[in-house]
């Protein structure tokens, strides 16, 4: 089973990073509003960045490695095409 971080852009401008399994199921839960506390309080608009790690443990790192970059560097790491794999990884889960 694939595991990924992923940013989402908030609507008050801010970045929400966080893991899962599934990409589009947690999108939707932020997008309702039924999923994490900062993102009911500060609504998600959009999927901005998604990577694939290895397991759980790998995306928990990498979720941490990312929580602690500034905003100016997620901006890079979510422009970054080497980095940022959501189109690809977003068209694997339509399947």
């Amino acid at each position: 089973m694939p595991f990924y971080c992923y940013i989402l852009e908030c609507a008050n401008g801010h970045y929400y990073t966080g893991w899962t399994t599934d990409p589009q199921r947690r999108l939707e839960q932020h997008l309702q509003g039924n999923a994490a506390a900062y993102t009911r309080l500060n609504p998600a608009r959009r999927l901005v960045y998604l990577e694939e790690t290895a397991d759980m443990p790998a995306a928990l790192r990498r979720e941490a490695a990312i929580k602690r970059l500034t905003r100016q560097q997620k901006s890079s790491l979510i422009a970054s095409p080497s980095q940022n794999q959501i189109a690809s990884l977003m068209e694997k889960t339509d399947d």
